[in-house]
């Protein structure tokens, strides 16, 4: 017995009892008379017998357990979201599942249909670029599992939600460029069916209307959100000798590897070439020249997601109209861009 954890068949054989009888003992049936649950309650000390709970919530249907489900969980964004969420979370009967899908469908699918198996009593997910389709997240919402996204969302389906202003932010950045003096401003853009890529993009083309600048297809560079691939364009422009004034790039990581690039060949920042990230990714201010960017308080992102959740779990009344709640980004301005 020292090497083996106690069951409840390990009582009822010490105790010459059925299994059943010590499993109702141990949960007050009003049947088992007063003495025998207080044996049987006695005997399991002794034995240091520690109940399933994994399985008691799932004879129940409840879990306690809140699904999680991120894109990349090494981004500061999502895990200073993450770090919010369990400031709301650990206080309560709750507990956190976290599933990254790397950007991909199919790994999205599997964390919900694994969540549906394991009867998680909510679930909070950011979309993977990858994932283009919602029927895996409308077969969670018809199981009646509550669903809350969070920075990426799907418009086809009446969900909750919180997210960033991302047109407010990439207007508010834009201004700053043109503001500097930079004109011919291009933009690294991530995957359009995204939602914060499309209003980062509309931010940003308002902005240059606004100011009477003209956004031609050459000026927006889809699909750049990684370090590698802001090298790849840097390296790119570089070799045509054809150079913008500025750089407004939807991602932090792509915008330093143009920063890092342009630095090789010599050109000046932010004198020759301005650049701005957004995300306030932790190099943004290490690096020289510090970079510009956006602060999305991911963390409150996540406290208000992991809320807005648990009051959907909670809530005994059936709530149709979805909930919305946005956060305004905070420009954050460093020496990339500061050429007044």
């Amino acid at each position: 017995m020292e090497n083996k954890k106690a069951t409840i068949h390990h009582i009822a054989a010490k105790l010459n009892m059925s299994a059943s009888t010590v499993s109702r003992a141990l949960n007050d049936y009003y049947r088992i008379s007063p003495a025998t649950r207080e044996l049987v309650k006695k005997t399991a000390a002794e034995m240091n017998y520690r109940p399933n709970q994994l399985a008691s919530n799932l004879r129940k249907g409840k879990g306690n357990m809140i699904g999680v489900i991120i894109p990349r969980l090494n981004r500061h964004f999502f895990s200073h979201a993450i770090a919010g969420m369990e400031a709301i979370v650990n206080p309560t009967d709750y507990n956190l599942m976290i599933c990254q899908t790397n950007e991909d469908y199919e790994s999205e699918k599997r964390s919900i249909q694994a969540f549906i198996k394991n009867r998680v009593d909510g679930i909070i997910i950011s979309m993977a670029t990858g994932s283009q389709k919602t029927d895996h997240i409308e077969a969670a919402m018809n199981e009646g599992i509550p669903v809350v996204f969070f920075d990426r969302i799907p418009e086809n389906l009446n969900v909750d939600q919180v997210t960033n202003d991302n047109f407010a932010g990439a207007y508010e950045v834009t201004t700053h460029l043109i503001n500097q003096g930079y004109r011919r401003i291009i933009h690294f853009n991530g995957p359009l069916h995204i939602n914060v890529y499309r209003d980062r993009l509309n931010g940003y083309k308002k902005a240059m209307a606004d100011a009477g600048y003209d956004v031609t297809s050459d000026m927006v560079y889809d699909d750049v959100l990684t370090r590698a691939k802001g090298e790849e364009v840097a390296e790119n422009i570089c070799k045509s000798g054809i150079f913008p004034d500025a750089i407004f790039s939807a991602s932090d990581f792509s915008a330093l590897g143009a920063l890092l690039v342009f630095k090789k060949h010599g050109i000046k920042i932010p004198e020759e070439i301005g650049i701005a990230g957004f995300a306030n990714e932790p190099f943004t201010e290490l690096t020289e020249p510090g970079i510009t960017t956006l602060e999305q308080y991911s963390e409150e992102i996540g406290k208000s997601s992991a809320r807005l959740l648990i009051q959907r779990i909670e809530s005994e009344d059936e709530i149709n109209v979805a909930s919305s709640t946005s956060f305004k980004p905070k420009l954050i301005i460093r020496g990339s861009t500061l050429k007044k």
